[in-house]
């Protein structure tokens, strides 16, 4: 059996939020070293933290960690290069490799129990790929087979996880995280995320 790494993509600029997503407070940390903890403690190896904007700011917050960093210098591009950018780095790191989770910088619910349960549905079901489902929707985190890693390196642009779900829906699993459509990527979304946590409506 071979291994199941991650990838954490961290390489955007925040645009829309105006500071670094990846260096936000929560948990009485910055929200970077939340997602690294979680994917560590998911046993789950090896882990890649791909990172672009803001490189030399939010790498020394991941220094003490046990990832290994990529950097992606084309991160303006869209996503696809950085996922494509994690890929090559996992392959050099190991060539056992079954499949990948990507997951996102900027969900703050995302849990080892989420990891867990992508993995040995997974491992159960053999299937192509198994997604994260809320709001109706598939998404991430999510792992891909590596069958499909080829396909992964011919995305282009701002593609990322959704449009190979969409394409190989056929061939999709699925566990529920209602949570996951809780992301940061404007201050309305970071104020609501306040609101949430003050009044203890999520489990955490």
């Amino acid at each position: 059996m071979g291994d199941i790494g991650i990838i954490i993509l961290a390489a955007g600029g925040s645009k829309r939020l105006g500071k670094p997503k990846q260096l936000l407070p929560y948990l009485d940390k910055p929200l970077i070293q939340h997602i690294a903890e979680v994917a560590i403690n998911s046993n789950c190896q090896p882990i890649v933290v791909v990172l672009g904007a803001y490189r030399e700011t939010i790498e020394p917050y991941l220094s003490d960690f046990k990832i290994h960093i990529a950097f992606n210098k084309k991160w303006s591009e869209g996503m696809a290069i950085s996922i494509q950018c994690g890929i090559k780095q996992l392959q050099k790191i190991t060539p056992h490799l079954d499949g990948v989770i990507l997951m996102l910088c900027d969900q703050p619910f995302v849990s080892t129990n989420i990891i867990h349960q992508l993995v040995a549905k997974y491992r159960s079901k053999n299937t192509l790929i198994v997604a994260s489902e809320y709001s109706g929707i598939l998404g991430v985190p999510a792992l891909f087979d590596k069958t499909l890693f080829s396909e992964i390196m011919n995305l282009q642009g701002d593609i990322g996880a959704k449009k190979l779900i969409h394409r190989h829906h056929e061939a999709v699993l699925s566990i529920p995280f209602e949570n996951g459509a809780i992301d940061l990527d404007t201050p309305e979304d970071v104020q609501k995320l306040s609101v949430v946590l003050y009044s203890k409506k999520w489990d955490i």
